[in-house]
């Protein structure tokens, strides 16, 4: 056995324990971790197939942006996990055939006949200099340009009925207009105020009980 397909079998491995751990690890912020592991995991597996823009996009976009602002998310709400558990065995059963659906799906995606994948062009064997980056994107914008587009307006369509459904207005939250803001003039922010100045009150006079009589001489 090769060095680099022992190297394979050892992250593979790594990448399924961190994946059942994301499942299954009951502290979130756990969780979390065990994600970006496997994402890490999957980035250098991707960099010993020789694909090197993948590796880098991966740990740059889900790891360096994406999992950073889940775990802030997270640590932030204190998620109340055993609320969170109720009603598992009672959903169980819907999510072991919505799970069954998808690996259908994905084993007669992954036969190609069906779509008769294989009327495309057979591929060809890169140039030892080519660009993995450059022939990842004239596939991604000649033969799969229709469903690239598909996926950008379903995420589109994510991103505003997300915004929408968390758009309420509230009467007692306060907040700036700063179309007000830029309009402001000095006579908004400061008023002159004339006052009378303070009279001078006249001392208190000592009471004589406080005072001790002068002793003589």
């Amino acid at each position: 056995m090769e060095f680099s397909n022992l190297i394979f079998y050892v992250f593979s491995v790594v990448l399924l324990a961190s994946g059942v751990m994301v499942i299954t690890s009951r502290n979130p912020v756990h969780a979390v971790l065990f994600l970006v592991l496997a994402f890490c995991t999957a980035g250098a597996i991707w960099m010993l197939m020789h694909a090197e823009f993948l590796a880098i996009a991966i740990i740059v976009v889900y790891v360096g942006a994406v999992m950073v602002l889940f775990l802030f998310v997270v640590m932030l709400l204190d998620i109340n996990i055993d609320r969170l558990r109720e009603g598992f065995w009672r959903y169980l059963p819907l999510g072991l055939l919505v799970a069954v659906l998808v690996v259908f799906q994905m084993a007669v995606v992954l036969r190609g006949d069906y779509f008769q994948l294989e009327s495309l062009a057979p591929p060809t064997m890169p140039a030892a200099n080519a660009s993995n980056t450059q022939e990842l994107a004239r596939e991604l914008f000649t033969h799969y340009a229709y469903p690239f587009e598909l996926a950008s307006m379903i995420l589109l369509v994510a991103m505003v009925a997300a915004v929408m459904l968390t758009l309420r207005r509230r009467e007692n939250s306060k907040f700036n207009n700063p179309a007000d803001q830029i309009r402001v003039k000095r006579a908004d922010r400061v008023r002159i105020v004339s006052m009378p100045t303070e009279r001078d009150l006249p001392a208190a006079p000592a009471e004589a009980a406080d005072v001790p009589p002068a002793e003589p001489k």
